[in-house]
């Protein structure tokens, strides 16, 4: 491969997993192909796996790092050392920086496989380093600010010792202890706080919950995510369903949402799969929910179920940060009931695009599912239409490749 000569224009884009695996991974490759469209020259750095989309770049990949399945005690602590701090990552990057000698880099998530020892190695490179905010690992070391179900903010005034205490990952010791190591030597080394140019944060909840944790409002700028409206039709025959789209994870509510359905005799379709699925399956046959489980859905399939529902509901109670999910739903004209926790309810014109109901809440979900369904089909159309009108206009492509060139011209690479 022929080195890249000097671009004025040459963006560094890292993430751990190099196919769509996630919404991270959805607004890294969004970001790339954006980047990519306009001129930039566009390098991939990631972890090798066997789901990776193929690029030119993936010699310079670091290997790979999947946790669950099967490997023998050294490859378990070479795993372990890897998660703290990747030697391998910083000299396959310091090998990419030499190759391709990009003017800027953005990263999204890189904990626990590359390891943030790869904004020192960029820093040393002179390449400055622009971070979007996902989650809320550099807050709290288990990322979710959740424990048992409830919202956990213990580890405020880097108290992170709580980490092991409760036992945060997985109920593991040997995990948690690994992560409070993780982040123990992340904080004294500042390998995010003194390498990172900036934050790039989707949600103002995000800003604001960052900020009440010590991280410096001026290292911070809000960028929400994006989607391109015109690639969604908006015109669908309603159908007489609710629908939840995304992973069946605790912290997403699920069970209050099955609950409140029945509780509403309102129809409902959960798109996804993940660890809750057989507990939640069993919850509305207990119930006797009028749930169907379609499974994992994507592209066309998964627009139609969303495009024909009578809204879209975000039964969160975690701090969701800017699902791109009510994105989606807007772009495909349909209106949105979110749980008013986290960034939901700055995504939310209540009442012109969709409503709030309390998170954790049954009664008040079932009351928000009734008052949408006895809305007429017109007016829930409406709704959906002025949704996607806001999103065209706040939350397009255009505007959000015209923030980040803003961004990237302050830091001297645009």
């Amino acid at each position: 491969m022929a080195t890249t000569a000097p671009s004025r224009h040459s963006l560094l884009a890292i993430n751990n997993y190099f196919y769509r695996r996630g919404g991270a991974e959805a607004v890294f490759f969004d970001h790339m192909a954006m980047f990519a469209a306009i001129g930039w020259d566009v390098i991939p750095f990631a972890m090798q796996h066997e789901l990776n989309e193929a690029s030119p770049w993936s010699a310079f990949f670091a290997s790979e790092i999947e946790y669950g399945r099967r490997t023998s005690p050294l490859q378990k602590l070479q795993q372990a050392a890897s998660v703290i701090y990747s030697f391998e990552a910083q000299r396959k990057l310091a090998q990419l920086i030499d190759r391709a000698r990009p003017t800027i880099a953005h990263a999204h998530n890189v904990y626990h496989h590359l390891s943030p020892a790869i904004f020192s190695t960029l820093k040393k490179a002179g390449i400055p380093v622009v971070m979007t905010v996902h989650d809320l690992k550099l807050a709290c070391p288990a990322y979710k600010m959740l424990r048992a179900g409830a919202i956990c903010e213990d580890c405020r005034g880097g108290h992170i010792y709580n980490v092991l205490r409760h036992r945060c990952i997985k109920d593991s010791v040997p995990l948690s202890a690994l992560v409070l190591a993780e982040t123990a030597l992340h904080r004294t080394l500042g390998l995010y706080r003194q390498t990172l140019a900036r934050l790039v944060v989707p949600s103002r909840f995000y800003q604001e919950k960052l900020a009440e944790w010590g991280w410096p409002a001026e290292t911070m700028i809000h960028i929400p995510n994006f989607v391109d409206v015109e690639r969604y039709r908006a015109a669908w025959d309603e159908s007489d369903y609710f629908v939840f789209a995304g992973r069946l994870g605790p912290e997403k509510g699920l069970a209050t949402l099955i609950k409140a359905a029945a509780l509403a005799r309102q129809r409902l379709i959960i798109a996804g799969t993940g660890p809750e699925e057989a507990a939640l399956r069993q919850l509305a046959a207990d119930t006797g929910a009028d749930v169907q489980f379609a499974g994992y859905l994507s592209g066309e399939a998964l627009h139609g179920v969303i495009g024909q529902s009578r809204a879209l509901v975000l039964p969160s109670e975690w701090y969701e940060n800017a699902p791109i999910s009510m994105l989606e739903a807007y772009a495909l004209g349909r209106p949105v009931i979110g749980a008013a926790i986290g960034g939901i309810p700055e995504m939310i014109r209540a009442g012109e695009t969709g409503q709030m109901a309390r998170s954790g809440s049954v009664d008040d979900l079932a009351a928000t599912l009734s008052l949408m369904a006895a809305q007429t089909t017109a007016r829930r159309a409406a709704m959906g239409a002025a949704g996607r009108a806001w999103i065209a206009q706040d939350y397009s492509a255009a505007a959000y490749r015209d923030r980040m060139l803003a961004l990237y011209a302050l830091l001297g690479a645009a």
